[in-house]
């Protein structure tokens, strides 16, 4: 079952406020390093355009670890990879904007986005084994991560690979250094990636799902260790994953998805409570929990519409047990508390049941 943290503090938030459409914002009260706003993905085929998400808005604030949930497909990863500026320009269609520390990522040039990424934000990618390269030693690529921001000898770049390899509890830093990534384990070369990400003090952190495929223990022992280099750090985190245990354990403020779009910001304590969108609550209810040994797993019923037979109105409305007249029309973000935010017409009426009392 899932603990609520104490970060937030204090008990749920009461329902409240009114049903004037206003984007997501940050929790916290300061200017955002990332501010998302109104971000809509399409990719052109052979079958025409494909629309992925829309209307995404999302804000992170200095510091703040946010966690992105949602079903596989989603478009929570296509999301992280259009902050990066990685999505193919020739078949990618970005619409809305995309704004870094006060600057619009969307109106610079590549040169300019190439000096940002990898030193003022960086990603942390799935699959460690296919984002480091098999043919350089991890030292090699560190190094190269680090000289091509910041010029300077190889000597001071090597001992500046020494110490990230430490900073992220790889023993023996100097003789790994010269060993290439198939001499490390999925966890150790877990966090190579996470001391390539956090090698130019970067300001924000993408990690995409960077628990998939360890074990349960490696898993706990990476998450320790983003919370720890965050809050020693300063660095800001988006944390992409379909894991709500994770979320609960590493966030502060989560933002769900689904079918593309965002349908839920809120502080996480808030949500574990009572969610404020019924996608939410039902996955919050698919958790498994002690106690409840024979009985049945509560689930989803239906799926997820595919990106090109997407509903015109909420994109929930055929999965959702509440739904009712008007949930066929487009659905804007409504404000239910401060700092709270759901996609959805019967926000304020609705009681949903969270994971914990």
């Amino acid at each position: 079952m899932l603990v609520a943290k104490s970060e937030q503090g204090g008990d749920a938030a009461t329902l409240a406020g009114n049903t004037t459409s206003v984007p997501p914002e940050t929790s916290l009260e300061t200017t955002p390093v990332l501010d998302v706003r109104g971000l809509s993905i399409s990719f052109r085929g052979r079958d025409g355009i494909t629309h992925v998400t829309r209307d995404v808005s999302f804000s992170v604030a200095p510091g703040e670890r946010v966690g992105v949930v949602g079903e596989s497909g989603c478009g929570k990863s296509v999301t992280g990879l259009s902050l990066m500026g990685l999505l193919p320009e020739r078949t990618a269609i970005i619409d809305g904007g995309i704004h870094f520390d006060g600057r619009d990522l969307r109106k610079m040039r590549p040169r300019e986005i190439r000096a940002i990424r990898g030193r003022d934000i960086s990603m942390i990618f799935q699959e460690p084994m296919t984002a480091l390269d098999p043919v350089f030693t991890v030292g090699q690529q560190l190094m190269e991560t680090l000289r091509t921001h910041y010029p300077m000898p190889a000597a001071e770049a090597r001992e500046r690979a020494i110490e990230a390899l430490k900073e992220v509890g790889i023993p023996s830093p100097e003789r790994r250094l010269e060993e290439y990534p198939h001499q490390f384990s999925g966890g150790m070369r877990q966090r190579v990636m996470i001391a390539m990400a956090l090698i130019c003090k970067p300001k924000l952190i993408i990690a995409d799902e960077p628990t998939t495929a360890l074990d349960v223990t490696v898993q706990a022992q990476i998450i320790d260790l983003l919370k720890d280099l965050s809050e020693r750090t300063g660095a800001a985190l988006l944390f992409i994953t379909h894991d709500l245990g994770v979320i609960a354990e590493t966030c502060s403020r989560m933002i769900t998805m689904y079918a593309g779009e965002v349908v839920e910001s809120a502080p996480v304590d808030d949500v574990l409570r009572r969610p404020g969108h019924p996608y939410t609550s039902g996955l919050l209810q698919s958790l498994p929990r002690l106690g409840h040994r024979g009985g049945r797993l509560p689930f989803i019923p239906g799926r997820v519409p595919s990106p090109g037979a997407m509903p015109e109105g909420c994109r929930f409305q055929q999965r959702c047990p509440h739904a009712s007249a008007g949930c066929d029309h487009y659905q804007p973000m409504v404000s239910i508390a401060p700092g709270r935010h759901a996609r959805c017409r019967r926000a304020l009426d609705l009681e949903l049941e969270g994971a914990v009392e």
